[in-house]
């Protein structure tokens, strides 16, 4: 098993504030489209979905965003608030009038207690140290009603490999090039999961591998 990886990535730099963010954002939708991305966040929102029933409009906080495009094509009605630290991160989803968008720091998040009825987390946790993960998910807990779906990378030496031949291949962007297999190399194992999941006190929680080198987290509120 490769060993968790803690070097920085390009795009928590945020004093990039410039069209290579844009560009990594189109990419990480391609990714997101046809390497689960977006198929694992919409069966975490079928998870919870069952249990509201098929006429319930979601309130939905996605923390980290990115460019939100997990939620395209979403079979239910959604309201969602994106937040992201990233002030082009920010401004590149505000140009699509789609979301709430909110520039904020997903490690102090200051919103009333059942805010939401989920909080989703899609290719973020993976950015954060164990300690901060935990403080993290507490704070989702504390704001979501119904549950926390998260979506992250499995470490494997095949899906660093892959991810690495892909960019390498297919990618114009830089940062996409270097951050695509790094973030391989800070994803999770099971057992890693499990263990921060038992630290912040979690125990009624599906944990399954999803397309390609994937974990799917539900946590029922």
């Amino acid at each position: 098993m490769l060993k968790r990886s803690y070097d920085p990535e390009i795009m928590d730099d945020f004093s990039i504030q410039d069209e290579r963010v844009d560009s990594a954002l189109e990419e990480l939708r391609l990714v997101n489209t046809f390497l689960g991305g977006r198929s694992a966040t919409q069966k975490g929102l079928r998870l919870i979905r069952d249990e509201l029933g098929p006429h319930h409009t979601m309130s939905v906080l996605d923390v980290g965003t990115g460019g939100a495009d997990v939620f395209d094509d979403s079979a239910r009605p959604l309201d969602i608030t994106v937040l992201d630290r990233n002030p082009r991160v920010c401004r590149y989803l505000s140009r699509s009038g789609r979301y709430s968008v909110i520039c904020g720091d997903a490690l102090h998040l200051s919103f009333r207690e059942r805010s939401f009825d989920i909080v989703h987390a899609s290719l973020f946790l993976h950015h954060f140290r164990e300690e901060e993960i935990r403080q993290m998910l507490s704070s989702c807990l504390r704001i979501s009603r119904r549950g926390i779906i998260i979506n992250d990378l499995r470490r494997s030496v095949f899906a660093y490999a892959g991810i690495k031949v892909l960019t390498a291949l297919f990618s114009k962007s830089d940062m996409v090039k270097h951050d695509g297999p790094l973030s391989v190399l800070r994803g999770f194992s099971r057992n890693e999961l499990e263990t921060l999941l038992a630290e912040c006190g979690v125990t009624k929680y599906s944990l399954q591998r999803r397309w390609a080198f994937r974990w799917l987290i539900v946590i029922w509120n």
